[in-house]
């Protein structure tokens, strides 16, 4: 499991290691680190390392600068061509000042621009314009989201086709990964960003995910002090906020049978979805429950939809009966007033039914707007909506209206506030699936495990079926939400292959991932 940390108590942790290092020793680990990672992008890329600057460290006023500048100063010694431009003045660690480090950069043969002077602003531009790779110092962790006209100058001269390195973050996103920047452009987007021990919020949630692109840990010794006897991470009592499943998780929370397993111990799902207007719904949500293994499922609705269930599905029994979970919502057509039909009503009052139980209950979809049966439900809920059915959700729930827009800019708040009204477990569909209890002391999970072609319609019909046998098999809604939205991720990795999928393939694929999966 990835484990993300809060950044004032990633300060907390970096406080208590310095305290028993020589002074300046932690900037120099990370500096160090973050130098070899660079040394390791230009051997992949075959980078001849002579001539001009073709590596061009932004160093900030923070410890991020002074991590980028000592790392210059690395790769200069290591015969790298290296050029600098700082804005302010970086710290240089602790016992050093900024013009230590600017020393040991210069000394090691990099050239060094004051980004400050407009006179070097025109040098600025033509070093950056020659970069091959180009590394992101300028904000850390302690930034606020956004670029001032002075940095956003600098990364607007980043050639598009040089690879951005960021440090710790890219500089204009949100450390806490809560929102985005008023003005998109006003932040880095990297191609890798390389942290230092902990990750931190912004590495994970949707919001700020995009932008670090592939994620690199460099260990600086925070976890384990090498003497066994716990690192600083672990003397500070620190605990993640945010949270991400990884194939390696799936053995331990897997519901795998036994010899003693029958189809009811593992779990009978009971699917409500589906209308004569929307039957493919039904098809997918049967399916997605099938792939990962129930005991049983049983299909309640219109009897057109099930005869089509039934070409896909015969197993799926028909009849009224036992249910260890509900999965409802999918292809509703509710309707309203006078155009209500009499499948509606059934469909409507199945779902009333799953609802007013004791049971595990899967909301999808239509089923959403029927948020005020949620009232005073003390069994496990798990809501899976998307951005704009959120939006609406949270509409009805305040009272206002809640633009789909706003949830995109800030999903995490919207997740939570919906879990925190509703008492129930909050799946936000996304690029980035989030996960939230409503306890806020219990961690997010954020699975960003499937590729963009699996935004089609249909996925998410897959998605609820598979999270509704988890529930049927006991697990609770945060685990049955997250793991169902890793396998379905690599499900869809498999379908797609790296081109368009269709839905029934992902389905189809749920099987086999989760077996791959539980072999590794």
């Amino acid at each position: 499991m990835i484990e993300a940390y809060a950044v004032a108590d990633v300060r907390a942790v970096e406080d208590l290691a310095r305290a028993d290092l020589p002074e300046g020793e932690l900037m120099q680990r990370a500096s160090r680190g973050l130098a070899e990672v660079v040394l390791a992008r230009l051997a992949d890329a075959g980078h001849r390392r002579t001539g001009e600057p073709r590596v061009v460290v932004l160093a900030g006023r923070g410890d991020n600068g002074g991590d980028a500048l000592w790392a210059a100063a690395h790769l200069a010694h290591s015969e790298v061509a290296v050029g600098v431009v700082t804005l302010g003045r970086p710290a240089a660690g602790d016992g050093d000042d900024a013009d230590t480090a600017r020393a040991a950069a210069l000394e090691a043969g990099a050239v060094v621009l004051d980004g400050d002077d407009r006179a070097a602003g025109e040098q600025a531009t033509a070093l950056l314009a020659e970069a091959d790779l180009v590394v992101d110092g300028l904000l850390g962790i302690g930034g606020r989201p956004g670029l001032r006209d002075d940095a956003r100058r600098l990364v607007d001269a980043v050639p598009d086709d040089a690879w951005v390195l960021a440090v710790d973050l890219p500089s204009g996103a949100d450390p806490a990964g809560e929102s985005l920047p008023d003005d998109l452009a006003a932040q880095v987007i990297a191609d890798e960003t390389v942290t230092f021990s902990l990750v931190k919020p912004v590495h994970l949630l949707p919001a700020t995910e995009a932008a670090v692109g592939r994620l690199t840990v460099v260990d600086i010794g925070l976890e384990d002090d090498g003497a066994g006897e716990g690192g600083a991470l672990q003397r500070s009592g620190a605990r993640p906020v945010v949270e991400r499943l990884t194939y390696d998780d799936v053995r331990g929370l897997w519901p795998v049978p036994d010899a003693h397993s029958d189809k009811y111990s593992r779990g009978v799902v009971g699917v409500v979805a589906g209308s004569v207007q929307y039957p493919g719904a039904a098809v997918l949500s049967v399916l997605g429950a099938l792939g990962a293994g129930p005991g049983m499922i049983r299909y309640l609705g219109p009897s057109d939809v099930q005869w089509l269930v039934h070409q896909r599905a015969p197993e799926v029994v028909t009849a009224a009966g036992r249910v260890q979970a509900w999965v409802i919502g999918s292809g509703f057509d509710l309707g309203s007033g006078e155009s209500v039909g009499a499948d509606a009503l059934a469909q409507r009052e199945r779902a009333h039914e799953a609802l007013a139980s004791d049971l595990p209950v899967l909301v999808d979809a239509g089923a959403l707007e029927l948020v005020d049966r949620l009232s005073g439900r003390d069994a496990p809920t798990l809501l899976t909506p998307h951005a704009g059915e959120l939006a609406r959700l949270l509409s009805t729930l305040r009272g206002e209206d809640v633009d789909r827009r706003a949830v995109e800019a800030a999903p995490l708040a919207h997740a939570r506030d919906a879990a925190r009204r509703t008492g129930a477990t909050v799946l936000l569909k996304g690029s980035t699936t989030l996960v939230v209890d409503p306890d806020d002391g219990v961690p997010v999970r954020a699975q960003r495990d499937a590729p963009a072609w699996v935004a089609t319609a249909g996925a998410g019909d897959v998605l609820g079926g598979l999270c509704g046998t988890l529930l049927a098999a006991g697990l609770a809604p945060r685990d049955a939400g997250s793991l169902g939205a890793l396998v379905h991720g690599v499900a869809a990795d498999r379908a797609s292959a790296g081109g368009p999928l269709r839905i029934l393939d992902l389905a189809a694929e749920v099987g086999p991932a989760v077996r791959s999966l539980l072999s590794r």
